[in-house]
């Protein structure tokens, strides 16, 4: 990561982990070089290639999406041809701005000194795929004060230890059926009178069931994105104008969503799956 005055500050951060948990500690390590030493480390905020990168976007998606890189291909390429690409792979390390001055109003929500604010989005997104997943909240709202607690800390830390018994809890709720799959998909977008500058993502999202309606033969990512985007999954087995991502890799269009959701979830309860547009 790179301050305005060519500061550098290196570091592995997880994919699933969020941009603010970094500050702390970002802004002891360039404290002597601010300008304004007084700054708070909530003032600070992150953009790459001048597009700030929303806060409340796991590491993973933002990277992503903005970042450049190649996915991974999960088939279709043989040892010798992935570990090419992969070495043609220049992306990395990802290399960020960090500033704690000129908030862009616009574009995010300040954070706070306590970070409820970026407590309460996620618990918020928690609660939403809650809901779609079992058809009410009652699991995130039913989490006894020390579950709750240890959610949030576990996933600050990102202590899988921790978080994993709880996640479980949310995940396979005792006598709920899965209603439907908590998934969202991004894309680049034309820039809007609302956000003229470039980085403008579109996010779509839709009802997902786990299984075809009218049938029990299990939802694939090809079915789901057939329905959601037909212009530009036409095909539900072959990505023909954009590839699905997810956690850095193409995901194969006959993955079943119910798998994908159990496996590769995000802290939050939900796929966000990312589009690397073809051609």
């Amino acid at each position: 990561m790179e301050a305005e005055f060519h500061a550098l500050f290196k570091i592995q951060w997880p994919r699933l982990s969020y941009l603010p948990f970094l500050l702390p500690r970002l802004h002891g390590f360039f404290s002597s070089s601010l300008i304004n030493p007084d700054v708070s480390f909530y003032d600070g905020w992150f953009s790459y290639e001048d597009v700030p990168l929303k806060w409340h976007y796991p590491v993973g998606l933002l990277f992503d999406l903005f970042s450049g890189s190649t996915p991974s291909q999960v088939h279709g390429l043989g040892a010798s041809e992935q570990l090419a690409l992969d070495k043609d792979d220049t992306k990395l390390p990802w290399r960020l701005t960090l500033h704690f001055t000129e908030w862009p109003e616009e574009q995010l929500v300040r954070p706070d000194a306590e970070g409820k604010v970026l407590h309460d989005a996620f618990i918020n997104s928690v609660k939403e795929a809650d809901f779609l997943r079992n058809g009410t909240a009652k699991g995130i709202m039913s989490l006894s004060k020390n579950d709750s607690t240890q959610l949030w800390a576990a996933v600050q830390e990102l202590d899988r230890p921790v978080f994993g018994p709880i996640a479980q809890k949310l995940l396979y709720a005792q006598g709920a059926p899965l209603r439907h799959i908590p998934m969202k998909v991004y894309f680049p977008a034309s820039p809007t009178a609302d956000e003229p500058t470039s980085g403008h993502l579109r996010v779509v999202q839709s009802l997902v069931t786990p299984t075809l309606v009218g049938s029990r033969e299990p939802q694939t990512l090809g079915t789901a994105l057939h329905d959601l985007l037909p212009a530009l999954f036409p095909s539900r087995k072959t990505p023909i104008l954009a590839k699905p991502v997810l956690h850095g890799a193409v995901v194969p269009m006959g993955a079943q969503m119910e798998g994908l959701l159990r496996e590769t979830a995000y802290l939050d309860g939900w796929l966000h799956l990312g589009l690397f547009m073809m051609g």
